[in-house]
C-alpha cells in the first residue's frame, strides 16, 4: 500500500477545506478557502492542483462553498455531492453561475468510484439544505469525515467503526457557549440536534466508534468563541481513558481553524 496523506487548509466557520490523497490520486473536500490560498498551501507541501482530481461537497453553507464557484470557473474539476445539495448549489449566489459544467451526482447508498477512490456519503443532521459526511476508501485504508453534525447517527458510527482515520466535529464547550455572548436563539440553534457537536457529544461518539484498528482522530470545526484546543483535546483524551484505550495507540489532534495543518501521513 502506498502512503496516504491528509491535510486541512482551514477548519471552522471562517472556512473549511481538506485534502486526502496519495502520490497518484487525490480528492478535495469542500471549498471554503480561496484558490490562491489553496495553491500556496499545496505548493508548500510538495503538491499542486493536479494532486486532486475531484471535489466533494458536504453541504451548502458558505464556509464550505465560498470559493467553489471560482474553483469551477478556473480549474474545472468535477464536483461530487448529492442531488439535493447540487440543486441548492445551482441556486446559490456563490455557485450558480459555474456549477453546472462540473456537476456530478453521487449514487445513494453505494460506493462511488472517483478516479480510483471509493466514496460513500451518509446524511447527518445539520441545518443546511442537506448535509453529508463521507466514508472514503483509498489504498486499502478507510477515512471518515463528518465536519458539521448536530448529533451522532447510527450510520455515522457504523462507518467510523470500520475506519483507520476519523475527522469529527468538536465544536463547542457547553459552559463557554451558555455563558458567552451569543443570543439565546443562536445558542439553541447550535445545541438542539441540527447545529453542531459539542466536546462532550464528540467524546461520547468516540467511545461508541473506537475499535482496535482506529489509528487517527482529527477534531475539526472548533468554535473560535465557544471552545479551545485544550478543552476539545482533553475531552476526547478523557473518552479514550474511560474505555481503557492505551495511551499512544491512537493519534489525536485538533485541526487549526484559520491556517493549514501539516501534511499528515496516515
Amino acid at each position: 500500500m502506498g502512503a496516504v496523506r491528509f491535510m486541512s487548509f482551514s477548519s471552522g466557520s471562517c472556512g473549511n477545506c481538506y485534502y486526502l490523497g496519495t502520490d497518484d490520486k487525490g480528492i478535495l473536500i469542500d471549498a471554503g478557502v480561496s484558490l490562491r490560498r489553496l495553491k500556496k498551501a499545496l505548493q508548500e507541501n510538495g503538491l499542486d492542483i493536479d494532486s486532486f482530481s475531484a471535489i466533494l461537497v458536504t453541504h451548502d453553507h458558505l464556509d464550505h462553498i465560498r470559493h467553489l464557484g471560482s474553483f469551477c470557473k478556473r480549474i474545472g474539476k468535477p464536483v461530487y455531492t448529492t442531488g439535493d445539495i447540487h440543486r441548492a448549489l445551482a441556486r446559490h449566489t456563490f455557485t450558480a453561475d459555474h456549477i453546472a459544467s462540473c456537476r456530478k451526482v453521487l449514487a445513494e447508498g453505494e460506493w462511488n468510484d472517483i478516479a480510483g477512490i471509493k466514496v460513500r456519503y451518509f446524511v447527518v443532521p445539520h441545518d443546511a439544505t442537506q448535509t453529508v459526511g463521507y466514508a472514503i476508501d483509498i489504498e486499502g485504508r478507510r477515512f471518515v469525515i463528518m465536519t458539521d453534525i448536530g448529533r451522532m447517527t447510527d450510520e455515522a458510527v457504523e462507518l467510523a467503526c470500520t475506519a483507520d482515520t476519523v475527522v469529527v466535529e468538536s465544536n463547542y464547550d457547553m459552559d463557554m457557549l451558555m455563558s458567552g455572548p451569543y443570543t439565546y436563539e443562536l445558542k439553541m440553534r447550535i445545541v438542539q440536534g441540527c447545529g453542531h457537536l459539542s466536546n462532550d457529544e464528540c467524546a461520547s461518539a468516540i467511545k461508541r466508534f473506537w475499535h482496535p484498528g482506529l489509528k487517527n482522530i482529527f477534531l475539526c470545526h472548533l468554535s473560535e468563541n465557544n471552545n479551545t484546543r485544550e478543552l476539545a483535546f482533553n475531552s476526547a483524551a478523557a473518552a479514550f481513558r474511560s474505555i481503557g484505550v492505551e495511551k499512544g495507540s491512537v493519534s489525536l489532534r485538533c485541526l487549526p481553524r484559520q491556517y493549514p495543518s501539516p501534511l499528515f501521513t496516515l
